[in-house]
């Protein structure tokens, strides 16, 4: 089991900007310090090429953001001004997801210490996203031939819109997300399998929803890979998730996807999404459990 990471490739936001860039560098450090790791266990990822990044986006949007010539409302859409670390970091970021996946058809297990960009569609960013690594990942898997199914598991609280459209044609790469119905994004994309949660659900019913789902991803998709986006924000203490959630429920989250991967005998990847927690530390807290569970049960 490897963790990829990137944390040290840092976009230069301005004061006051609500995305929560520490917490990658947070969460390294908590996981460096676990018992549960060690120094050979984290790797550096990889930028992902641009023939990587071209199976899931348009060549003129890629060549706007290498180059810096994205226009102002498309800035505003992604939410980061350009530089060229963002550029770098979004590309380790989809290599990180790549990278996840092959470790994981080798071992069982891998994982993006970021990754989850699931608001970047075929043509545009938004939503924090550049490029959309599990699609990225995806794509290129099926290119090289080292898997004919998969499946995307998506448990941000945010709605996986950009995934779900650029893979909207490709029966062989199921999409799957659990999310709150009247969060963003407000134009919601349609996905292999959606399910639409209202406001201040908790665990008990987040985890009956989610349990009646992976039944049936696992039948519809039957899947060779999942890809799991373990988002911390429909934590309650977020400031973006509008969900109920508790620490406890979401290792529970965490507990019934890896216990689904376990019982039909499936790798996985995994990314950490979302976390917009009032307190930061809750949001790596949330982070820190969803890899060293994932540790337990698969190293």
């Amino acid at each position: 089991m490897k963790l990829y990471y990137a944390d040290h490739f840092v976009l230069p936001l301005p004061p006051g900007h609500r995305f929560p860039m520490e917490k990658y560098a947070r969460l390294r450090q908590r996981l460096q310090a676990s018992p549960l790791f060690g120094p050979e266990d984290f790797c550096e990822a990889l930028a992902a090429s641009d023939t990587e990044l071209l199976r899931a986006h348009d060549a003129g949007y890629l060549q706007r953001v290498i180059q810096g010539r994205l226009d102002a409302q498309e800035a505003r859409r992604i939410g980061f001004p350009w530089s060229p670390a963002m550029v770098e970091r979004s590309r380790r970021s989809a290599g990180a997801t790549l990278a996840a996946c092959r470790t994981a058809l080798v071992e069982g297990c891998g994982v993006n210490l970021a990754g989850g960009t699931h608001h970047a569609f075929r043509d545009h960013g938004e939503g924090f996203c550049v490029f959309n690594d599990a699609a990225v990942a995806a794509l290129n898997l099926r290119a090289s031939g080292q898997v004919e199914r998969l499946a995307i598991i998506d448990c941000d609280v945010h709605q996986g819109n950009g995934t779900a459209a650029i893979l909207a044609q490709r029966p062989d790469c199921y999409t799957f997300s659990i999310h709150g119905a009247r969060n963003y994004p407000f134009e919601k994309q349609q996905s292999d399998l959606d399910v639409e949660l209202p406001d201040g659900t908790g665990d008990d019913a987040y985890l009956d929803a989610l349990q009646q789902a992976l039944a049936q991803v696992m039948q519809a998709a039957a899947p060779q890979l999942l890809i799991y986006l373990a988002g911390a924000d429909p934590y309650a203490g977020d400031r973006l998730g509008r969900l109920q959630l508790s620490k406890a429920g979401l290792a529970a989250r965490d507990q019934l996807v890896f216990d689904t991967a376990r019982q039909h005998g499936l790798p996985i990847a995994i990314a950490m999404a979302g976390g917009y927690g009032r307190q930061i530390d809750d949001t790596v807290d949330i982070h820190v459990q969803t890899v060293e569970t994932a540790g337990r049960m698969f190293r």
